[in-house]
């Protein structure tokens, strides 16, 4: 009996050696669950697209007279009479510079004339072009008022001339009418042409 005990409690051991033996070699090769990866997802930053920037139109300028190379010359907003000429090759030999205003700023489609010393009744200085909207509605230069400076800005009034309406004026009083700037020497029925929209005595 003790024999038979002994016997039984044998099977019970090999069986569970076999047991062990046999879980642990289906463990082995029973594929293990892989860990899943989060996806991560990346949202591209909006770029900034940079606003695009407008090329101001250039002046469409005639330059004629005493220049050295005349012709229609292109120049950047804001440029003024010297601007031309120097845009022309500059003035020729003969130019008398002193009967226009360098300073004065152009506008677009505009001719500049530059006269010749000697010259009796030259062209407008600067004639043409279309006037900007504050020109179009600005104010008329009132020659009982102008300074020689402001007085320049007028076609075919250069220094001298513009120093000369206000010695004028100093010595016989205020205008009474716009007409009466051609009693000032120099100024003549063509050059008031250029002046009559322009000016006032208001």
């Amino acid at each position: 009996m003790d024999q038979g005990i002994a016997r039984y409690r044998g099977y019970i051991i090999l069986c569970s050696v076999l047991s062990l033996i046999v879980g642990g070699v289906i463990g082995y090769f029973t594929p293990r669950p892989q860990a899943s990866t989060p996806i991560v997802v990346s949202t591209p930053l909006p770029t900034l697209t940079p606003s695009p920037t407008s090329t101001p139109t250039p002046l469409r300028v005639h330059v004629s007279g005493a220049v050295r190379r005349p012709a229609v010359y292109e120049l950047p907003p804001g440029s003024i009479i010297r601007d031309a000429v120097e845009a022309a090759g500059g003035p020729a030999s003969d130019a008398d510079l002193d009967r226009i205003n360098l300073a004065l700023e152009l506008r677009d489609q505009q001719k500049v004339y530059v006269p010749r010393q000697g010259e009796t009744n030259p062209p407008p200085a600067v004639s043409g072009g279309e006037p900007s909207g504050e020109e179009a509605a600005g104010t008329l230069i009132n020659i009982n008022t102008a300074t020689a400076v402001e007085l320049e800005a007028l076609p075919r009034i250069g220094p001298a001339m513009a120093q000369r309406i206000v010695e004028y004026r100093e010595a016989n009083g205020p205008f009474e009418t716009i007409e009466d700037i051609q009693n000032v020497p120099g100024i003549g029925p063509a050059t008031f042409d250029g002046l009559r929209d322009l000016i006032t005595v208001q």
